[in-house]
């Protein structure tokens, strides 16, 4: 297992009772959850429970409508912002099922997305011969085949190829917050071991993740500084490593039946 980075940083991401519906259908109900520089957090819990919703909430999906609460992301109002100024600002979603863009080239598509987040920031542009390089190292530090780089976005790619390339994206945009929607699922224990990897790899001090998934598995690679299980849209548990641990030997009924029970 992957030891986690050393905690104990800048608050970067604070949740305070957010709620959220899409088409009329409340999925969140009252969500807290605070994400710190250095952290890993795992939002863990059954299919339905709101786990997806809450990375597409915080993304900003205009789908879903939040109803109540707020998310201060480096202080800032993150609701607020439109989707494109979250990522600009260093917010990341890897996505569960990622979509696919006939035409456009993943170099092309990489290179306006750090082009804007440069010119954001107030920076110039990098040259063509500069994010050539930068992407070079960042295709070698994630063990992607350099030839999906020359490709359109995800057209034709594998389930673990596309995966691994929203991984790439992570590397060249090097986010704040990244936030990775159940990026283990229809992954083989191979392509599960190079795209945990490539995410233990961008982890620092300065950065955090939010890990959205189904099961234990991809935490063998993946260490959690924290766990949360979500249910009926609400973290009804928090705890270390080992509650991952005893979620996957006993399942999510004990914890539904402990909230049910009042416990």
């Amino acid at each position: 297992m992957v030891q986690g980075v050393d905690a104990g940083g800048q608050t970067l991401l604070e949740v305070q009772g957010l709620r959220a519906s899409v088409e009329g259908l409340e999925i969140l109900k009252g969500v807290d959850l605070t994400v710190k520089t250095g952290e890993v957090h795992a939002i863990m819990g059954p299919n339905g429970s709101g786990k997806s919703t809450l990375a597409n909430v915080l993304a900003g999906k205009p789908d879903y409508q939040v109803t109540s609460g707020q998310v201060l992301y480096q202080g800032a109002d993150l609701l607020s912002m439109e989707p494109e100024i979250r990522a600009r600002l260093g917010v990341f979603l890897a996505f569960q099922y990622p979509v696919e863009l006939p035409g456009v080239r993943a170099w092309q598509f990489l290179k306006a997305a750090v082009d804007a987040q440069r010119e954001h920031a107030g920076e110039e542009e990098l040259s063509a011969r500069a994010f050539d390089r930068m992407l070079k190292e960042k295709v070698e530090l994630v063990e992607i085949d350099p030839e999906l780089v020359k490709r359109a976005v995800n057209e034709g790619f594998s389930g673990g190829e596309k995966k691994r390339n929203e991984i790439l994206q992570m590397a060249v945009l090097q986010p704040k917050l990244a936030i990775l929607d159940e990026t283990d699922s229809g992954l083989d224990i191979d392509a599960l071991r190079i795209v945990a990897d490539g995410v233990n790899k961008l982890r620092n001090s300065s950065n955090a993740v939010v890990l959205v998934t189904h099961y234990q598995r991809i935490l063998n690679y993946i260490a959690p500084d924290h766990v949360h299980v979500l249910i009926d849209g609400r973290i009804v548990r928090s705890g270390g490593p080992e509650l991952a641990h005893e979620l996957e030997e006993r399942g999510y009924d004990w914890i539904k039946e402990a909230v049910d029970a009042g416990v």
